[in-house]
């Protein structure tokens, strides 16, 4: 519907994250991807960030041994959700569009868990939908997958990173322009800071 695949997103959120982690002079060299799907984002990870080892977990078992075939490397770890341990060993972990589908009462669990994976003051950069834009809401309404989620706004996203023990950073939406109006793109990264881009990134930092 936006004219754009999946890629674009993903290599989009991404660099997004290279610039707000360039200008806090951060260098993530273990990075987390909590919900890792496919495993596709490992990549980006390597060569928009410069990380130098990835460790992705996910729920499902077929959707893992796809990603360990896939994007599997000494580099490139990917595990079932539970057979991970958190050991405070990693700098960033990143997570998109997986929080809508965690039911309520266990959200507070999985961010739990994302802040035991940290070493302390690691970073946190969690991407999600923006509810109160009406095209992601279409869009969402017309995906199977989606149609049961429960959205959360950034204020939500705030609240539940704060008690969680995260101190947020910075807050920004992305992705206002389809790509019929590509040439207006340029003007992003100056209308991040208001709530009109169809998804967004709160990013934080381990207290």
């Amino acid at each position: 519907l936006t004219g754009e695949d999946k890629a674009f997103y993903a290599r989009g959120r991404v660099a997004w994250l290279a610039h707000c982690l360039s200008n806090l002079g951060e260098h993530p060299e273990r990075v987390m991807d909590f919900g890792c799907g496919e495993g596709s984002t490992a990549n980006l990870f390597f060569s928009l960030l410069g990380a130098s080892f990835v460790q992705g977990v996910e729920t499902s078992a077929k959707v893992i041994d796809l990603a360990r075939r896939s994007y599997g490397s000494e580099r490139a770890r990917f595990m079932l959700l539970d057979q991970y341990t958190p050991d405070a060993q990693m700098d960033l972990v990143y997570c998109n569009g997986v929080f809508h589908h965690i039911p309520l009462q266990k959200r507070a669990d999985a961010v739990d868990y994302i802040r035991r994976s940290l070493r302390p003051g690691g970073l946190f950069a969690f991407w999600e939908n923006n509810p109160w834009n009406p095209g992601t809401r279409f869009i969402m309404s017309r995906i199977p997958f989606d149609r049961d989620a429960t959205t959360l706004s950034s204020r939500q996203a705030r609240q539940m990173l704060r008690t969680g023990g995260f101190e947020v950073i910075r807050t920004d939406y992305l992705f206002i322009f389809p790509k019929v109006l590509k040439w207006f793109r340029r003007l992003e990264p100056l209308l991040s800071p208001l709530p009109l881009g169809g998804q967004i990134q709160v990013l934080c930092r381990k207290l």
